[in-house]
C-alpha cells in the first residue's frame, strides 16, 4: 500500500496523526496548508492548497481519513482527521525499507555555479553571497521553532529533525564559504 500513495499524502497524514492528540474535530485544508508552512517547508516541499485538497479528496477516498463538515461562522467547512486505517498505513510507510529513501538532490545554486563559467567572477560571488543571507534567515526561522520545541517528550522528533536542519544548515555554510574562497583563490579566465 506505501507505494501507492504520494509523499505528500504521508506528510498530509504525518500532520493529521500529530493533530489527533489535541483535536477532536480535525483540521481544515487552509490549516493543514499553514501547519504545513510552518513545518514543513523546512525540510520538504510545502505543498500548494490545491494539492493539499487533491490529496485530501485520495485519502478520503481510500478511507485514511474522515472529512466532516463542521459549521463555523457563516459557511461550512471540512475538517479532515486520520483514521485507524491511515496511521496504520503511515506508520508502515514509516517503517518500510524503500530502496528510494536516498534524497535527489534538486539545488538551483549548485545549478547556476555548474555553469559558473558563463557568468563573471563578480556575478558568482553575489550569487554565493545571497545565498549565504538567505541560509542566516532561514537558520534564524528553524532556530526560533527549534526554541519553541524546547526539549518537551512529546515533540521529540520534530526536535531531533530541527536540529538536523540547523546542522544542515551550517554544513552548508560551511560548503558556500569554502567554494567562495576556492574561487576568488583560482586565476582569472583568460580572455
Amino acid at each position: 500500500m506505501t507505494a501507492e500513495l504520494s509523499p505528500t499524502s504521508y506528510a498530509l497524514l504525518g500532520l493529521l496523526a500529530f493533530d489527533a492528540s489535541t483535536s477532536e474535530s480535525g483540521l481544515t485544508g487552509y490549516e493543514l496548508k499553514q501547519r504545513a508552512d510552518r513545518t514543513l517547508r523546512f525540510y520538504w516541499v510545502s505543498p500548494a492548497m490545491s494539492q493539499i485538497y487533491t490529496e485530501l479528496d485520495r485519502l478520503d477516498g481510500r478511507g485514511l481519513v474522515v472529512s466532516t463538515d463542521v459549521s463555523e461562522g457563516k459557511r461550512p467547512s471540512r475538517h479532515f482527521s486520520i483514521t485507524p486505517e491511515g496511521l496504520a498505513c503511515l506508520r508502515a510507510w514509516l517503517t518500510d525499507p524503500d530502496e528510494s529513501l536516498f534524497p535527489t538532490l534538486k539545488h538551483p545554486v549548485a545549478l547556476r555555479l555548474l555553469m559558473g563559467a558563463l557568468a563573471s567572477p563578480e556575478d558568482v560571488d553575489r550569487m554565493l553571497s545571497q545565498y549565504l543571507e538567505r541560509l542566516a534567515e532561514r537558520k534564524a526561522e528553524l532556530e526560533a521553532v527549534r526554541e519553541m520545541l524546547a526539549d518537551r517528550r512529546e515533540v521529540r522528533f520534530p526536535a531531533r529533525v530541527a536540529d538536523w536542519g540547523l546542522s544542515y544548515y551550517e554544513s552548508e555554510r560551511d560548503i558556500v564559504e569554502r567554494l567562495r574562497e576556492q574561487i576568488a583563490a583560482e586565476p582569472p579566465d583568460a580572455t
